[in-house]
């Protein structure tokens, strides 16, 4: 803090509240759209809030992505106030889950490339037997990574 900082909280009215302004975040949202006119129903909704920088919609995936200085709960009551289904983006990339096929991970309805986002999906941060069949290449097997 600097010397104009200092001085310059004398010359403000102390009764206005400072609000610290919001992280830049991106909020993914999946919404069930059918036609254009949904698409452009959520787009506009979410467009018009305070702090939204950009919005992207990608129909194919029923996807939603915002990037601003928003609130991700506020986001989604607004997409949900245009009568459309919504939720927060529940999948994650295929090749960031170490175990895609436990039974709640894989789900047929998931876009391609992405399964759920559930904690048996995950590697156990201390499991030595996996980090024991990283050492080895099955690729290479001179490129041992222990000499």
């Amino acid at each position: 803090m600097g010397v104009l900082d200092y001085f310059s909280n004398f010359c403000y009215d102390t009764r206005i509240r400072r609000t610290k302004r919001k992280p830049l975040q991106t909020v993914e949202i999946k919404v069930k759209m059918d036609c254009d006119g949904c698409e452009r129903r959520v787009k506009n909704a979410v467009k018009r809030m305070k702090g939204v920088k950009t919005v992207e919609v990608i129909r194919k995936q029923n996807r939603v992505i915002v990037s601003g200085y928003i609130e991700p709960q506020r986001v989604l009551n607004r997409v949900k106030s245009t009568g459309k289904r919504a939720e927060m983006w529940p999948y994650v990339p295929y090749n960031l889950v170490s175990y895609p096929y436990v039974a709640q991970a894989y789900d047929k309805k998931a876009p391609a490339g992405f399964v759920k986002n559930v904690p048996q999906a995950r590697l156990a941060p201390n499991a030595t037997e996996e980090k024991i069949t990283y050492l080895f290449s099955d690729d290479n097997p001179n490129a041992c990574s222990i000499m």
